[in-house]
């Protein structure tokens, strides 16, 4: 009896976990500055600086697909919080710019990634659509509303793969939240702005 295959094997194997253990450190490390990349953007987008917000998105787009290469099935879940940041930031900007939402097809991310991102950006949306209630551009803030409920209303279905998709449930719970604060919001200024052309019209 002799142990050469075993002493081969364990080898081969220890290179091989070796190999992964670099990875996952290098991805744990690294893909911080994706999320700090797409955190510029979306503070940029509520700045109205939507060059800065597209070059941030596009850097933070480069890194992904570079790191994309070293994630391995078993350390894929190491992209799973930078690509949900990418994917709300990506969300933000092309509701900001009236454009469609890309698919995650188009942004080459996990499914995972694109739900738990897509719950994110509606509370960005709701960010975005007080900032228009606050400099009175009303109907804007109807436009972004109406995509934030339906948004929302999209992604309700989601909570039964709670199991699956981690923190999916509790998103959904807060997103219903948000979505009521800003019906409740929206509602009020309407009332106000209405009372506000009704004493105009009675001054003339």
């Amino acid at each position: 009896m002799t142990l050469k295959n075993v002493k081969s094997s364990l080898n081969k194997i220890s290179k091989s976990l070796a190999d992964v253990q670099d990875n996952r450190e290098f991805l744990l490390k690294n893909t911080r500055e994706i999320i700090i990349l797409c955190s510029r953007s979306i503070i940029s987008v509520h700045k109205g600086d939507y060059k800065t917000a597209r070059k941030n998105l596009a850097q933070a787009d480069v890194l992904l697909k570079k790191y994309r290469k070293k994630a391995t099935s078993d350390l894929r879940r190491y992209l799973i919080t930078s690509q949900q940041e990418y994917v709300e930031a990506a969300g933000l900007l092309a509701v900001a710019e009236g454009k469609e939402i890309p698919s995650f097809e188009k942004l080459k991310v996990m499914e995972e990634s694109y739900v738990l991102g897509l719950l994110d950006c509606v509370g960005e949306l709701k960010r975005m659509i007080f900032d228009k209630i606050r400099t009175g551009d009303i109907d804007k803030a109807l436009k972004i509303f109406d995509i934030m409920e339906n948004l929302y209303l999209y992604l309700y279905p989601f909570s039964m793969y709670d199991k699956v998709v981690k923190e999916a449930r509790r998103k959904i719970d807060v997103d219903r939240i948000l979505v009521e604060d800003v019906r409740g919001a929206i509602t009020e200024e309407k009332r106000r702005s209405e009372l506000i052309k009704a004493l105009n019209k009675l001054k003339k």
